[in-house]
């Protein structure tokens, strides 16, 4: 099998022999000491500012998502949601649930968020501004330094959810003035799902500190206080918080963020000069380098995802809702290389020599 999905991704064999080893007992000094050497990469892959915290929550990206919208605002808040897909829609639904005034910038699938966009949107008011950094159901990037110089000139308080696009696309949190950075142990980090990351800067712990969250699970300002010892206020999902510590070693071993990032790119560019014959539409107009949305132009999109995996051993990734028939994804993250684009390409042809292409 071969995974080109945007999550789980293939891992390397140093993270998978951490997985299958016995999870240890966590509340040891051995266990802080990892979670804190963890925290430690996390600023500096994320290029954070200085007296930034990192929280690990055993939750989804979603969950971590629900948890930032929950801990730093409040009914008072009025936010802008940037609104290009599945992801953004999610966002803006946990603004609904929580009862947070918002306004949704909507974009058509695909469509990057210009300047011009943007400024419609100046000098309104609002508070905060939630971004999927990609928006993974279409493969958009979105421009961070952009929006953050909006944001700073509005005093606004700034989210990137950055899930899928963390160690794929290149991202700065103190350059572009980001106050929050999410992202999941599914995506570039290459472990198995269920942790997710909470970059915190500055003036997002004082904001989180300040509020009373009616909430035991998802109370950043709890998590934040068990983690000046490197542990979690309840039991954490220890064996990928292990895996999670080799992986980060591995990148830094590697060259660190920015090699990882030339990686992916690289995989990414591989791919897309190479299936430019193929029947295949380009979806983004702004393409992030985790993952290729492609539209078939004669064939349904989920058929295709099912041949590749029931007859060729591939998995790529499905879109849901109504883009399920129309756009397929091929992630570029993971443990990939450009032979694994060749099989894929290759059984691509091989489905147009038969007519199902």
């Amino acid at each position: 099998m071969i995974n080109f999905t945007v999550g789980p991704v293939m891992a390397s064999e140093e993270v998978c022999a951490k997985g299958a080893e016995q999870v240890p007992y966590f509340r040891t000094p051995e266990f802080s000491s990892i979670m804190l050497e963890n925290e430690k990469l996390m600023f500096k892959f994320a290029k954070a500012p200085k007296d930034s915290r990192a929280v690990f929550m055993t939750a989804s990206g979603t969950g971590s998502m629900e948890a930032v919208v929950m801990n730093c605002f409040t009914s008072e808040d009025h936010l802008l949601v940037v609104n290009g897909g599945s992801f953004g829609a999610r966002f803006a639904q946990l603004c609904e649930i929580h009862g947070i005034k918002h306004t949704v910038i909507k974009l058509n699938h695909g469509q990057k968020l210009t300047k011009e966009k943007l400024y419609e949107y100046d000098n309104k008011g609002y508070t905060g501004l939630l971004v999927n950094v990609d928006e993974t159901s279409t493969g958009v990037l979105y421009d961070t330094m952009m929006i953050g110089e909006f944001c700073k000139k509005n005093n606004m308080f700034f989210v990137c959810d950055c899930i899928s696009s963390f160690l794929a696309d290149p991202f700065d949190m103190e350059h572009c003035g980001a106050d929050v950075m999410i992202t999941g142990s599914q995506k570039v980090l290459a472990c198995p799902p269920g942790i997710s990351i909470i970059v915190l800067a500055p003036r997002a712990i004082e904001r989180v500190n300040n509020y009373e969250v009616k909430s035991m699970y998802f109370n950043l300002k709890d998590a934040l206080k068990n983690g000046e010892r490197g542990q979690t206020p309840f039991t954490p999902a220890v064996g990928i918080l292990l895996q999670i510590n080799v992986r980060l070693k591995e990148i830094e071993k590697l060259g660190g963020a920015d090699k990882e990032v030339e990686r992916v790119a690289a995989q990414a560019k591989d791919f897309r000069d190479r299936i430019k014959d193929l029947p295949f539409e380009f979806v983004s107009e702004s393409p992030a380098n985790g993952v290729t949305p492609l539209h078939p132009t004669n064939a349904n999109a989920y058929e295709i995802f099912m041949k590749l995996k029931d007859e060729y051993g591939i998995w790529i990734c499905p879109n849901g809702g109504e883009m399920k028939d129309t756009i397929f994804r091929v992630g570029h993250i993971g443990h990939l290389t450009h032979d694994d684009n060749t099989k894929l390409i290759d059984a691509f042809k091989d489905l147009q020599k038969k007519g199902l292409l």
